[in-house]
C-alpha cells in the first residue's frame, strides 16, 4: 500500500539526508537498500511466477490470471505459459522439464492421472501441511480430492473436475416420439437411427476415438459399461484416497465382458451410426460436429456445455439434453470416467509461497464459481453444488455431481502413462477394424502385465 504524500511539506531536508546517507555507502550497500548506483530509487519488483497450462477457449482462465495480478499487484505476478492442448503431449513436455530439475515452471495445472507418477518421482511438492492449514478435507468432493492423494499425502489442490456425459438433441428426440434419453447402447443405436431417418441428421453418435488420452477415457467407459475391468485396484473413487494402489499386480482386462465392451463402438461404426472419421476425433472435433447440428448424440466432458452460446454454435441450450453414459444392458451399470485437473507446485521452484498463493486464489469459491459460469468447468468445492443460483446458471452441474459420485478412476499407478499409450493404440485399432474386441483385450493383457512386471 502506498503511503500518502503530504504535498504541503518540503522534501528538501529528507532529500539532503538521503544524499548524505548514500554518500557513505559503497555500491553493495546501495544495492542492499534497493537504490541504484545513480541514486534513483529502484521500485520493488513483484515476484513473478510461471503458471503452465493448455489453451482455454472459454477465456475464463485469462480472466482469472488478470484478476490475480490485479489483486496482488506489486507483490506477485503470474505469467501464463501455454502448454499443449492434449493431455499426453502436455505430460511429455512438462516431464522433460522435471527430468532435468528445471525450475522455470513454478505452478501448473496437472491432469488428475499424473499424481502418482509425479509424486513418486519427487517432481511435485507435498502440500499436505499447507492444505491442512487452509482447508478442511470435507470442503472438496471426494472424487477430486482422491485424485491429489498418493501414499497418504496430498500433492495438489483439486481445481476443476470432469466426468464423461452423454449429450443429446432433446428437440429431435421429442419430435421423433422419444421422451427419455437412452439407457443402453442398444437403445442409443435405435434412437439414433430413428431420429436421423426422420430429421436427416448427418451422424447418429460422435465421441473421442483418436489415439490419445481422450480416446482411453472413452474406451474405459465402453469397457466398464459391459462389466469389464482393467486391473485389480481400479476402484470407484470414493474408496481410493489413502490407499496404496500404486503397484497393482493383477491385470484383469482379458475377459468376455471387456471384449464385449470394446466391440460396442466398432459395431456402431459398422452400422453407420458413428462416422468412420471418429478414429481421428478429439474433444473439439466431437463438439464441433454436435454444436453444428450434425449429430444426435455426443459423448464429451462438461466444458462442451459452456460452448453452446458461442457464435459458432448452431444450437441453443433448450435444444440440448444431458444424460449419463449408457450401459451395455443386462443389469450392467454405467460409469463415467473421472477427469479433471489439479493445481500442483514444481518441487524445484524457489517460489513455493507465491505459487501457493496463486493456488489458493484459483481454487477459491469465487474463482471456481466464475469458471463454472464462463466455461462450464465443474467445481471441486462441494458447497457450490448447493448454490441454487449457480445451478440455474450452469445446468450441467446437477448431472455433473451425480456423474462424479459414480465415476471411476483410471488405473492408479506411477506407470499409467505407459499403460495409457498401449490402451490408446488398441482402442484406435478396434475402431479401425484392425482388431476385434477379443483380440484387443488379449493383447492388452500381455502388454499391460509386461509394463508392470518390468517397472514394478
Amino acid at each position: 500500500m502506498k503511503r500518502p504524500i503530504n504535498k504541503g511539506m518540503s522534501t528538501r531536508p529528507d532529500s539532503t539526508r538521503r544524499r548524505l546517507l548514500l554518500g557513505g555507502l559503497g555500491l553493495g550497500g546501495m544495492a542492499a537498500l534497493g537504490v541504484s548506483p545513480l541514486g534513483a530509487a529502484v521500485a520493488a519488483q513483484p515476484e513473478e511466477i510461471t503458471f503452465a497450462f493448455g489453451p482455454d477457449d472459454s477465456g475464463s482462465l485469462q480472466a482469472l490470471i488478470e484478476a490475480f495480478n490485479q489483486e496482488y499487484e506489486g507483490r506477485i505476478r503470474v505469467r501464463y505459459q501455454l502448454m499443449p492442448r492434449a493431455s499426453d503431449a502436455f505430460y511429455r513436455q512438462i516431464s522433460s522439464d522435471f527430468d532435468v530439475d528445471s525450475p522455470r515452471i513454478d505452478v501448473f495445472g496437472g491432469d488428475m492421472v499424473w499424481t502418482a507418477a509425479f509424486a513418486s518421482r519427487g517432481y511435485v511438492t507435498d502440500v499436505t501441511p499447507r492444505f491442512n492449514s487452509t482447508y478442511a478435507r470435507g470442503d472438496f468432493l471426494n472424487a477430486p480430492l482422491d485424485s491429489v492423494g498418493y501414499r497418504n499425502r496430498l500433492w495438489g489442490v483439486p481445481w476443476y473436475t470432469d466426468a464423461g456425459m452423454l449429450y443429446y438433441r432433446r428437440d429431435l428426440l421429442e419430435s421423433a416420439g422419444h421422451d427419455q434419453p437412452p439407457g443402453t447402447w442398444d437403445e442409443l443405436a435405435r434412437m439414433a437411427t430413428d431420429v436421423r431417418d426422420k430429421a436427416g441428421t448427418k451422424h447418429g453418435f460422435v465421441f473421442q476415438g483418436a489415439e490419445y488420452e481422450g480416446g482411453v477415457t472413452n474406451m474405459l467407459e465402453f469397457l466398464w459399461s459391459a462389466g469389464g475391468r482393467v486391473l485389480t485396484g481400479n476402484m470407484s473413487t470414493a474408496a481410493a484416497f489413502g490407499m496404496d494402489v500404486s503397484s497393482p499386480n493383477v491385470i484383469t482386462i482379458n475377459s468376455a465382458d471387456a471384449a464385449r465392451g470394446l466391440s460396442i463402438p466398432r459395431g456402431l461404426i459398422e452400422d453407420g451410426i458413428v462416422p468412420r472419421q471418429v478414429v481421428n476425433f478429439r474433444e473439439e472435433d466431437a463438439t464441433r460436429a454436435f454444436l453444428n447440428g450434425d449429430a444426435v448424440f455426443m459423448r464429451n466432458w462438461p466444458f462442451s456445455y459452456g460452448l453452446i452460446d458461442e457464435e459458432e454454435s448452431q444450437l441453443s441450450a433448450d435444444q440440448i439434453g444431458i444424460a449419463s453414459i449408457p450401459s451395455a444392458g443386462g443389469n450392467r451399470n454405467s460409469y463415467s470416467c473421472l477427469g479433471g485437473w489439479n493445481l500442483m507446485i514444481n518441487a524445484q521452484s524457489s517460489k513455493q509461497d507465491a505459487a501457493w498463493e496463486f493456488i489458493r486464489f484459483a481454487a477459491s469459491p469465487e474463482r471456481q464459481r466464475q469458471r463454472a459460469r464462463e466455461g462450464g468447468f465443474l467445481p471441486t468445492l462441494g458447497a457450490l453444488y448447493d448454490d441454487e443460483q449457480l445451478l440455474e446458471q450452469v445446468p450441467v452441474m446437477a448431472l455433473g455431481r451425480r456423474a462424479i459420485d459414480d465415476a471411476r478412476l483410471r488405473p492408479v499407478t506411477p506407470y499409467y502413462s505407459a499403460m495409457s499409450q498401449r490402451m490408446a493404440v488398441a482402442f484406435n485399432r478396434v475402431l479401425r477394424g484392425e482388431l476385434t474386441g477379443q483380440q484387443a483385450v488379449r493383447q492388452l493383457q500381455r502388454e499391460l502385465q509386461l509394463i508392470l512386471d518390468r517397472r514394478g
